[in-house]
């Protein structure tokens, strides 16, 4: 996802007074501005960075959603929304299939070994933020098996 997509789109929704979605939008552009800032990329923000951001934003929304008391339906109501916001700007993740399928091919070699550990810390790098930690975790537990 490109950062000028995201602020093109919440220039859009203040333009239609649609206040919720502006302010989810809002709260991306800021995390992702943050990170950026924080790596030493204030002017070069990539693409990378902004999707790993809306991972980990999309993460932490539906930690709010699930740690709601289901008697405050209006607040989860609003979480739910906002990450029905955030994930329509979340890169694709790879299904359990695809990703034993990339670990079979490429790292056939690290998973004769049978180190779970040791697979883990090869493949996460090329992994990590096309899939799901735990997609991964279950897919490479099942290969060690």
């Amino acid at each position: 996802m490109q950062m000028e997509q995201l602020q093109k789109d919440m220039i859009a929704a203040m333009k239609a007074h649609d206040k919720e979605r502006k302010d989810a939008i809002s709260s991306v552009i800021q995390a992702v501005k943050k990170v950026a800032i924080d790596e030493g990329h204030r002017d070069d923000i990539g693409e990378e960075l902004v999707d790993r951001v809306i991972l980990k934003e999309l993460k932490s929304v539906k930690e709010q959603i699930d740690s709601c008391p289901d008697e405050r339906a209006e607040l989860k109501a609003e979480y739910q929304f906002r990450y029905d916001v955030i994930s329509e700007y979340a890169p694709r993740l790879l299904s359990a299939e695809e990703v034993e399928k990339i670990l079979t091919e490429k790292y056939a070699d690290v998973i004769a070994g049978g180190n779970k550990g040791q697979i883990m810390k090869t493949v996460m790098p090329e992994l990590k933020g096309k899939a799901d930690g735990k997609v991964i975790n279950e897919v490479v537990a099942k290969l060690c098996s």
